[in-house]
């Protein structure tokens, strides 16, 4: 996303930030990078600690980290940093976090990065390091009215965290998921043949005539996975719930809706492919598996946002030994979308129901050491 930004100061710039990022940022470090006067987006980190017991060589690693991904988006020339802080002007009656915004500038200059401002937003001031003028108490957050701008609109309401928590569903609608998920099991295990011979007739008359007819459905999973794309997912029928939730509570399946949402329907024909032959122990294609490590082509953002947002609402639904395969999806697919703050919600949600879940594990892991997807760092191109 890129987008010009009209400020005329820091105060201005500061007002203009929540937007950017689409939520209002606490105990973070934020990177505008620039190219010209257009931004190119915003990167947040988890703010380091004010200790001034910090070693230099830590904030120094960290600098270089923040900085080198600035530095990996082709067309950036210019960044700006605000670090937002619990910290305040008033314990030293100076500005907090300033060895970090200072490791940020030296290492943005030696890679030849203009820095056109360090900031600092505390509860009870703000300031900038480029401001000779800044009073060691800091500057009035009332200088900062993130409202002001009519093409923007209102500031976003919460922080990095809002939005994640999943969508309420009601106890009844939960009950007639779950029930629509035992009959799905029944069917599976009859027509597997592992239901046990003398409890196949009871278990026969335990199954809904709807299951049989959604079942079908099961014969073709990517053309599953591509229509529940469309669905309404406000207004989800207990058996489609049930369907893909089942599939999404299965590795092999769930990993073939991964690849067809941050790909194509065709894509989801050849995962599938591929999970069977390497069910048999041929190796599994790299051209597919690199999507989950974030590498290949920038997926279509429209087909992102659909599978989370019907992930968001299985994961809700289904009863909880279920909800960690759909959790998963939820917390890659908010990763792949340069989320990573929800992805570690997801995924650590995932890992208290099951504390060695892959997919979930995998995604933390990203998260922990500031892995962020290869598209993250190419231009979006042009609409056509």
């Amino acid at each position: 996303m890129t987008t010009i930004v009209k400020a005329a100061n820091a105060a201005q710039f500061l007002s203009l930030v929540p937007h950017l990022l689409g939520f209002t940022p606490s105990r973070s470090l934020v990177l505008v990078p620039f190219e010209g006067g257009r931004s190119l987006g915003a990167m947040r980190f988890d703010l380091p600690g004010a200790s001034p017991d910090t070693p230099p060589d830590t904030i120094d690693r960290i600098a270089s980290t923040v900085i080198g991904m600035v530095c990996r988006l082709p067309t950036a020339t210019a960044v700006a940093a605000v670090a937002y802080t619990d910290s305040t002007f008033a314990a030293d009656a100076a500005m907090p976090h300033q060895d970090l915004l200072r490791a940020l500038e030296r290492r943005a200059d030696s890679c030849g990065v203009h820095v056109t401002d360090m900031i600092c937003v505390a509860p009870d001031a703000w300031g900038s390091l480029f401001d000779i003028e800044c009073p060691g108490e800091g500057r009035p957050l009332a200088e900062i009215d993130v409202n002001a701008d009519a093409e923007t609109g209102p500031a976003p309401v919460g922080n990095q965290t809002a939005g994640a928590a999943l969508p309420p569903v009601d106890s009844v609608q939960r009950e007639h998921v779950a029930e629509a998920i035992v009959s799905l099991k029944h069917l599976v295990e009859l027509l597997s043949g592992t239901c046990d011979g003398d409890a196949a007739p009871e278990v026969r008359q335990r199954i809904n005539p709807q299951t049989i007819a959604a079942a079908y459905t099961l014969d073709d999973i990517p053309a599953l996975f591509e229509e529940s794309l469309t669905w309404n997912v406000a207004d989800l029928a207990p058996y489609d719930v049930a369907l893909v939730g089942w599939c999404l509570a299965r590795p092999s399946m769930r990993d073939v809706a991964l690849v067809q949402w941050s790909g194509q329907f065709d894509d989801g024909d050849e995962a599938l492919d591929a999970q069977l032959r390497w069910e048999t122990g041929e190796e599994y294609p790299p051209d597919l598996a690199m999507r989950m490590w974030g590498e290949g082509e920038r997926p279509d953002p429209g087909r992102l946002h659909a599978g989370l947002e019907l992930s968001r609402r299985i994961a809700a639904a289904v009863p909880r030994e279920m909800r960690a395969g759909p959790l998963s999806m939820c917390a890659w697919l908010s990763w792949a979308l340069g989320r990573s703050s929800h992805a570690e919600v997801y995924a650590s949600m995932a890992c208290e129901i099951e504390p060695e879940h892959g997919l979930s594990e995998i995604v933390l892991s990203f998260v922990a050491a500031g892995h962020l997807p290869e598209w993250a760092f190419t231009a979006t191109p042009p609409p056509s």
